[in-house]
């Protein structure tokens, strides 16, 4: 058998060391192969050997290093030259876009589009404690939260996405993380079609930036159900609009210039789905309209961001003549037992 790349090897062993302790995983286990493979295709993604290689020349970090998961910046302080700093600087700036963050990374100061930590500050407030918590970390982007969520204690946290950019951008910020977090932060390239049926694995599941690109969101409520242990905890965070239990707003071909933006629930349809999904303890615990000041365009974003896809006479309008983005943060349970009907 060909020896396994390191990341790949890292990630094995992640999943052998929960199936260990919970069989439960072991089905997905047999699946990492053909998804590592098909996940990470350089037939079908042709940037793909540009970032791999980035990330392979970063150099070798010194053992010695202060890794900071629990303040707002994503911070792994490590003793470099001033050429292996040049050096990473170029090297990480091959990755970009960076949309989610912040990071610094040996000094570097990697600014996102997104200042995700402001939607952390708004979330981590509401949520059961994650430590020793298993966290399923759904469209998690370059794995800003799923390290956050790891400062917090997580025993396991498990990023999904399947963008390869993001995988190559998850995988640097582990080359200054090291082995400060035990391993227990990892990244699968797949979306959660590829989560195995009736898992009911992970203790809080994190869905935030995802429904609203599903041309069938119950579907994907249902999917995340099923990968929720007994009494586990979903954060669910969307784009919604203002209404009643019956408001749901469906664009015309693009929203805010996004082209596959599909369904907009109201924050009370939104908490009705789930109820119909048969979640427990529905609550909105976060809405707000998205400022430019949340996201936006940086000198590692260089692509136009929210400003350009608002209406430049009334931003409270998306150029399509929309309602601006708003978000919702709804958190659910999953029942902790099914309730037989009687006979």
């Amino acid at each position: 058998m060909a020896l396994l790349p390191d990341d790949h090897r890292v990630l094995y062993q992640a999943f052998l060391d929960q199936a260990s302790q919970d069989a439960t995983l072991t089905p997905w286990l047999a699946k990492l192969p053909e998804q590592l493979a098909n996940g990470l295709d350089r037939q079908r993604h042709g940037d793909l050997s540009a970032w791999e290689k980035a990330v392979a020349k970063l150099p070798a970090l010194p053992e010695e290093r202060h890794v900071d998961l629990t303040s707002d910046t994503v911070s792994i302080d490590v003793a470099l030259s001033d050429s292996q700093k040049r050096q990473c600087f170029n090297l990480l700036r091959k990755l970009s876009p960076w949309r989610k963050g912040p990071f610094r990374l040996g000094g570097i100061e990697i600014d996102t589009e997104w200042r995700s930590d402001w939607k952390w500050q708004r979330v981590a407030p509401h949520l059961a404690p994650l430590k020793y918590r298993k966290v399923l970390d759904v469209g998690g982007g370059s794995g800003y939260h799923a390290w956050r969520m790891a400062g917090e204690g997580a025993s396991f946290v498990l990023v999904i996405d399947p963008s390869p950019r993001f995988y190559w951008q998850f995988q640097a910020v582990r080359h200054f993380v090291g082995e400060a977090d035990g391993g227990r932060t990892q990244f699968l390239p797949v979306g959660i079609e590829d989560v195995p049926e009736k898992l009911a694995f992970f203790d809080t599941v994190f869905s935030m930036g995802v429904l609203y690109h599903r041309p069938s969101p119950l579907e994907h409520l249902q999917q995340l159900k099923e990968a929720l242990a007994p009494g586990g905890e979903l954060v669910l965070e969307t784009l919604v609009v203002e209404g009643d239990e019956q408001t749901v707003f469906v664009p015309g071909e693009r929203y805010a210039a996004m082209p596959n933006v599909y369904f907009l629930p109201s924050s009370k349809a939104l908490c009705h789905w789930l109820t119909r999904c048969g979640f427990t303890n529905v609550r909105v615990v976060d809405e707000a309209v998205t400022t430019l000041e949340e996201q936006r365009s940086t000198e590692w974003m260089t692509y136009q961001s929210l400003a350009d896809f608002l209406d430049p006479n009334d931003p409270t309008r998306t150029i399509e003549g929309y309602p601006a983005p708003r978000r919702a943060v709804i958190i659910a349970n999953k029942p902790a037992s099914v309730i037989s009907s009687p006979t």
